[in-house]
């Protein structure tokens, strides 16, 4: 799946739209499926949740009349029965299936002795064992699926729909260096032109595709209609991106790369020596508070923490988010510390 480029709309809508794009997106010789919603799970009742099996008769018109092959979301074990009777060629799991274990295994079921490939969006919020669980049933059923990356979630209002969170997909290529790990710019992105960034950090991260949504008319799409790209629109984006290949270093005698890599790993064991003293400190505040029945939140110094940690990043030109993070995380560590503390 190295490359592959899926692309189509968010929802059919009529059979003419299905039919014309996927003919304006073969003719650009860079699309490997057509995708497009048939069955649209959606937040509220009332909102536009797909035209439902009739549109599985367009993908199949639309592939006669382009060649393209095609995909669809699944969401329980009767789309799967639709699909392979309308001889879908790939299925997906969309995020908000990922995340419940009895749907996940029932279309893993459904699907069991076919050889249709699947792809498996990330569950809605990053929970990386919930997408690691999703990907082992359908391994278990004598399946290969491939992994998109579709953003998650969160409390914090950024400029994504959806955060990238990248840790999350890099974890899963080594969790499952056999699959294939799609991105799913549209959905991080929410907005068009925030698109082709997302796009080119995917691939720079050695990411094996896009699955990029494609509408003649975005902005009356029936659902999702800012991250929708015109098909011509798309071709520009896609002729901008890098590909870039993965080397072997290790054939390669002194080079430079070698040599920075080493100078990371002394580093990296500095800061985890640092680390492990800052805890021992954390350690001893933890059994004063203990000794002097001090609760171990203290807000008003954790806000000091932070306050400093963001004046500094600006300075070492470091992004505040990072720095959100990494102190979130090291306070999280420091809480465990102290209440393992309180209670023993």
């Amino acid at each position: 799946m190295d490359h592959l480029i899926i692309s189509g709309p968010c929802s059919a809508e009529t059979e003419q739209q299905v039919v014309s794009t996927a003919v304006k997106l073969a003719s650009f010789k860079k699309i490997g499926l057509y995708r497009a919603g048939i069955w649209k799970p959606r937040t509220k009742p009332g909102m536009f949740e797909g035209v439902g099996t009739v549109g599985l008769k367009w993908l199949q018109n639309a592939k006669r009349k382009s060649g393209l092959p095609f995909t669809v979301e699944v969401a329980n074990a009767k789309h799967v029965e639709e699909a392979l009777k309308h001889e879908t060629d790939v299925v997906w799991i969309g995020a908000r299936t990922t995340v419940n274990p009895f749907i996940v295994q029932e279309i893993a079921d459904a699907l069991k002795g076919t050889n249709i490939p699947v792809l498996v969006k990330n569950p809605v919020n990053p929970d990386i064992e919930l997408w690691t669980g999703a990907i082992e049933r359908f391994v278990k059923a004598g399946l290969l699926p491939g992994m998109v990356h579709r953003g998650f979630s969160s409390y914090r209002k950024t400029e994504y729909r959806n955060q990238p969170m990248w840790q999350i997909p890099i974890e899963m290529k080594r969790r499952f260096p056999e699959f294939s790990m799609i991105c799913d710019p549209s959905h991080i992105a929410g907005k068009r032109n925030l698109i082709q960034k997302i796009s080119q950090t995917s691939l720079d991260l050695h990411f094996n595709g896009l699955m990029i949504e494609t509408h003649p008319d975005p902005d009356n799409a029936l659902s999702d209609c800012e991250q929708q790209l015109k098909p011509d629109d798309l071709l520009s984006l896609l002729n901008s991106l890098i590909w870039r290949s993965e080397k072997n270093i290790d054939t390669v005698p002194n080079n430079e790369l070698e040599k920075l890599r080493e100078q990371i790993n002394q580093i990296d064991e500095e800061l985890l020596f640092l680390m492990g003293e800052r805890m021992k400190i954390v350690d001893k505040i933890g059994l004063f508070k203990k000794e002097n029945n001090i609760t171990i939140l203290q807000v008003e110094r954790w806000n000091e923490i932070l306050r400093r940690g963001l004046d500094a990043a600006r300075s070492l030109k470091l992004s505040e988010e990072f720095i959100k993070q990494y102190f979130d995380a090291v306070h999280i560590e420091s809480i465990e510390h102290q209440n393992k503390i309180m209670n023993e």
